[in-house]
């Protein structure tokens, strides 16, 4: 069964290629965006990170990373004490001159 028309303004329309269409895009280009996005998104997390630290890190990342804690090298109380330049000059003489002292 074949369509008849006897209407003169009948005429076919290409959809793929009129001004209108939807631009179509290859699949390299959804690759790209999809990427960009990923970064995007990562970035958005990093900033919230950043900014709202009082959030803190969920439970459920917590027991997924092992080294999630924090510790204080400096305020241990197993931590070497740190001396000052003078202090340290000081030690020198101190123990330059004990051979000194032995005799």
């Amino acid at each position: 069964l074949g369509v008849v028309t006897y209407d003169a303004t009948a005429t076919a329309r290409c959809y793929f290629d009129r001004p209108s269409a939807v631009e179509q895009e290859s699949n390299e280009e959804a690759e790209d965006r999809a990427m960009v996005l990923a970064d995007a998104f990562a970035l958005k997390k990093l900033a919230m990170d950043y900014m709202h630290p009082e959030v803190g890190i969920p439970a459920t990342q917590l027991g997924l990373l092992a080294t999630a804690c924090a510790r204080c090298y400096f305020d241990r109380p197993s931590a070497y004490q740190q001396e000052s330049v003078e202090e340290s000059e000081e030690r020198t003489m101190a123990l330059a001159d004990a051979p000194a002292l032995k005799r």
